[in-house]
């Protein structure tokens, strides 16, 4: 079983089990993954800390039931709270913004060279090219949440 943290364009989040990472984007395909909160079905992955294993041979010292139970443990709610909030003020200022997709660092190239009128735009870009877009002055930010490109989407 694979366990993932979901989330909606509403800054809802819970999470989905699933019998493989392929069993999630064919639920997702099919339409049948919905937010329990609000029944957007533009669902995507939250982002997660990756699982990183220890080195100590011996963890004998931590019961299964003590382990079981630190993976239970849920997020702080002053956590949750700004997540959400973050959410929520990605999700409006994405609202006044198109997506240009890859074309992203040549988008804001031309606007901040006046070869095209300024507006906000959001896409994608390598980090090399994040780099050489601050290293020329244009002033740039990352989402914090990971933003579907329109096109996939159902």
């Amino acid at each position: 079983m694979i366990v993932y943290d979901l989330s909606c364009p509403n800054a809802h989040s819970f999470e989905g089990w699933f019998s493989s990472s392929g069993d999630f984007e064919k639920q997702q395909d099919d339409g049948r993954l919905v937010c329990p909160v609000c029944d957007s079905a533009n669902i995507r992955k939250a982002p997660m800390a990756p699982a990183v294993s220890s080195r100590q041979p011996d963890r004998s010292s931590a019961t299964r039931e003590d382990r079981q139970s630190a993976m239970q443990n849920e997020i702080p709610p002053q956590v949750r709270e700004a997540f959400a909030k973050l959410a929520k003020a990605q999700a409006k200022a994405l609202e006044s913004s198109t997506w240009v997709g890859g074309k992203f660092a040549e988008e804001v190239r031309s606007q901040h060279y006046g070869e095209k009128d300024a507006a906000p735009v959001h896409g994608k870009a390598s980090i090399a090219d994040a780099r050489a877009l601050v290293e020329e002055g244009i002033g740039i930010a990352p989402v914090l949440f990971p933003v579907a490109d329109p096109d996939e989407l159902n």
